[in-house]
């Protein structure tokens, strides 16, 4: 693999939003984040949020502060941002491991856990507006990708052609997206709430 030399103007049009250059971004550093994150024994699902993860915070960071002024250092804070949300997610997994003496939960009180994560998660017809309201908050494109993907249902091979990217790129628009979507539905929730109306 050929490492590339960044440049100002590279971070530039990666900070204005240019869909080659975030393309490039992500498609090389998945490879660099997958052989890191493999050494570290990360399962797949592990890698591909450790890395979801790190893109969303580079470009948010990179967007919104000018934290990152020296071209020639992006690859080693993508490295430690990395490396950050490497150690963040493996203090969440000891904090929520249950303790050996701990009774693991009964088939019957697993099933009814369930049953009421099922019944709280039932879409009533003022849910189904709410997320119709929310998701015309998004911009278009997070908007016409959520569509595709949870009510179109289309594969993802159609829409990574309709959107003219590729199936990395596909999850870090995809997360992202979900993200903003998640923001705006708890804003909204929240202003639902009887508290927020008094």
């Amino acid at each position: 693999m050929e490492l590339c030399a960044f440049t100002v103007a590279y971070l530039e049009a990666l900070r204005a939003g240019d869909p080659l250059i975030e393309q490039h971004f992500v498609s090389y550093f998945s490879q660099l984040l997958v052989i890191k994150l493999r050494a570290r024994r990360c399962t797949a699902t592990e890698i591909d949020e450790i890395r979801q993860e790190t893109f969303v915070r580079v470009l948010s960071a990179l967007r919104q502060t000018d934290k990152i002024r020296e071209p020639e250092r992006f690859g080693a804070y993508v490295n430690s941002v990395c490396n950050n949300v490497f150690l963040e997610m493996h203090r969440a997994l000891k904090r929520a491991a249950p303790l050996d003496d701990e009774e693991p939960p009964s088939a019957e009180r697993s099933q009814a856990i369930e049953v009421i994560d099922l019944e709280a998660m039932l879409v009533t017809e003022q849910s189904r507006r709410q997320v119709r309201q929310v998701l015309t908050q998004l911009a278009p494109r997070d908007q016409s990708l959520l569509r595709a993907i949870f009510f179109d249902e289309k594969p993802k091979d159609d829409i990574c052609r309709e959107f003219g990217v590729d199936r990395e790129y596909l999850r870090v628009l995809l997360h992202r997206a979900k993200q903003q979507f998640r923001r705006l539905y708890a804003r909204s929730v929240a202003n639902l709430s009887p508290s927020a109306s008094r």
